[in-house]
C-alpha cells in the first residue's frame, strides 16, 4: 500500500511548512510579527484557534455557553484551522491567543521555535484511536506490517504510542521508501484525509484524535485495533497553550481564561450527549463539520460498545474504566517527564536536536505554568470534580 498520492502530497508540503515553523529561524519572522501585534494591541480580546476534532471541546463549550463572557472577557468567534501548520502559525504570529496543541508540539514550540509560549492546562485526556481497514488479513496491530499507516504528525502522543506498541510487535518505523516485512511506513496525514485515504486502500489505517475513528466505524471502512488510553491510562492528547506574554502581563485575564475552560471542562463530563448536539454540525454554533451520530460515539457512547471493544481486543484493560473521551485539566509534571523521555526513543522525522540535551525534569518545570489551573480547579471543587483523585502528583501507567 502507498500512500504517495494527492492527499498525502498535500500533508506533505504541510508538515515541511509546520517542520519549518518548529526551528529558531523559522519561526522568528512570526515570533516577529507577534511583538509588532502586542505592541498594536496590547489588550487583545480572546482570540482562540481549533481544529475540528473532539479534542478542541472544551473551548468551544466555554464558547457557546458565554463561559467567557460570564468571566468579563471580550471574545470573538473561535476560528476553526484546517491543520496543524495553519494553527501553529496563527499562534506564533499572534493572530490568535489560545489554542489546543498536540502535547508534544508544545515541547518543539518551545525549544525549537524558540516560542515564549507554555502549557497552562490540559484540553482533555484520551480521546484517540487506531483504526484499520475492514479487511480479513488485518486483525490485530501486527498485521499491518509491511504497509503504510498514517499519523497525524511526528510530533503527537499518537507517533509515541504507536511506536511503543510497533516496538513491542517487533516492528520499526520508517518515513520513506517501501516498508520490509517487518517495518511499518508512517505517513504524516491531515485528520480530514484520512479516512478517504483508508477507504480507499492507499494506507492500512490510522491513529488519530476523534471522532475520524468513529467516522470509519460507522462509515464500515474501518474498525479500532486499540484505544491510545488503554496503553497510556489517561493521557492528555491536546493540552492549552498560550503566549508567555499574556500569562506575565496579563494574570487576571489569564486566569479569567482558565478558569471558563476548566468549568467547561467540569460541564462536559456531566453533559456529555448534550456537548455532542452542542458540536454538531447542524447545531446553532456549527463548530465542526461531523454530524450528531460520529460525536455521541465518542462523546457518550453506549455501554454496549465496552463490552465489544473488550471482546475484539481494542481494550485491554477494562479494569481502568476509560471513556472514549474524557477531560481532566491538570497538566500532571510526571507526564510532562514521561513524554520527553519516550520522545527521546520515537522515531521523528524534521529538526529535533535539541531533544537529546532536553531534561525531562526541566522541561516539566520550564514548559508547563500550572499555576492559574489549580485556582481554577480549587473554584470548580477540586480535583474530584474531574473523577481524579486530589492531589497533583501521579504515577504514568503505560502498557501494551
Amino acid at each position: 500500500m502507498t500512500a504517495d498520492t494527492g492527499d498525502t502530497v498535500s500533508s506533505r508540503r504541510r508538515f515541511l511548512k509546520l517542520s519549518a515553523l518548529f526551528t529558531a529561524a523559522g519561526a522568528l519572522p512570526l515570533l516577529q510579527n507577534f511583538e509588532r501585534a502586542v505592541a498594536a494591541e496590547p489588550d487583545a480580546p480572546l482570540r482562540i484557534g481549533y481544529l475540528p476534532i473532539t479534542d478542541a471541546t472544551p473551548l468551544l463549550v466555554a464558547h457557546e455557553r458565554g463561559l467567557y463572557q460570564a468571566q468579563g472577557l471580550k471574545v470573538e468567534r473561535p476560528r476553526l484551522f484546517r491543520s496543524w501548520a495553519e494553527i501553529v502559525e496563527a499562534f506564533l504570529s499572534g493572530q490568535v491567543n489560545v489554542v489546543h496543541m498536540l502535547s508534544p508540539m508544545t515541547v518543539w514550540a518551545r525549544y525549537g521555535s524558540k516560542s515564549p509560549s507554555k502549557v497552562v492546562a490540559w484540553n482533555h485526556v484520551c480521546g484517540s484511536a487506531l483504526a484499520a481497514a475492514v479487511r480479513p488479513n488485518v486483525a490485530k496491530l501486527a498485521d499491518i506490517a509491511g504497509t503504510t499507516f498514517a499519523i497525524p504528525f511526528w510530533y503527537s502522543v499518537h507517533n509515541v504510542v504507536l511506536q511503543h506498541l510497533l516496538k513491542h510487535e517487533g516492528l520499526t518505523s520508517i518515513g520513506s521508501g517501501k516498508p520490509g516485512p517487518k517495518q511499518v511506513k508512517l505517513a504524516v496525514m491531515a485528520p480530514s484525509d484520512m479516512l478517504p485515504a483508508l477507504a480507499g486502500g492507499r494506507i492500512s489505517g490510522y491513529i488519530v484524535a476523534e471522532p475520524f475513528v468513529a467516522l470509519a466505524e460507522i462509515l464500515r471502512v474501518g474498525k479500532v485495533l486499540r484505544f491510545t488510553g488503554d496503553v497510556w491510562k489517561d493521557h492528555a492528547c491536546c493540552v492549552v497553550q498560550m503566549h508567555e506574554r499574556d500569562l506575565n502581563q496579563r494574570p487576571q485575564w489569564t486566569q479569567k481564561v482558565v478558569n471558563a475552560i476548566v468549568q467547561a471542562q467540569a460541564w462536559t463530563r456531566t453533559h456529555r450527549d448534550d456537548t455532542a448536539r452542542l458540536l454538531a454540525k447542524d447545531a446553532p454554533g456549527r463548530y465542526t463539520p461531523h454530524g450528531y451520530p460520529a460525536l455521541a460515539k465518542v462523546l457518550a457512547p453506549p455501554a454496549s460498545d465496552d463490552a465489544a471493544y473488550v471482546k475484539s481486543g481494542a481494550i485491554r484493560h477494562p479494569e481502568w474504566h476509560e471513556h472514549r473521551i474524557d477531560f481532566q485539566p491538570y497538566p500532571y509534571p510526571s507526564y510532562t517527564e514521561t513524554l520527553v523521555q519516550m520522545l527521546k526513543g520515537t522515531y521523528v522525522e524534521g529538526r529535533n536536536e535539541f531533544l537529546a540535551k532536553l531534561d525531562p525534569a526541566f522541561a516539566a518545570r520550564d514548559l508547563v505554568d500550572d499555576r492559574f489551573v489549580k485556582q481554577a480547579i480549587a473554584a470548580a471543587g477540586g480535583m474530584q470534580a474531574f473523577g481524579v483523585p486530589n492531589g497533583f502528583t501521579r504515577t504514568e501507567q503505560i502498557t501494551t
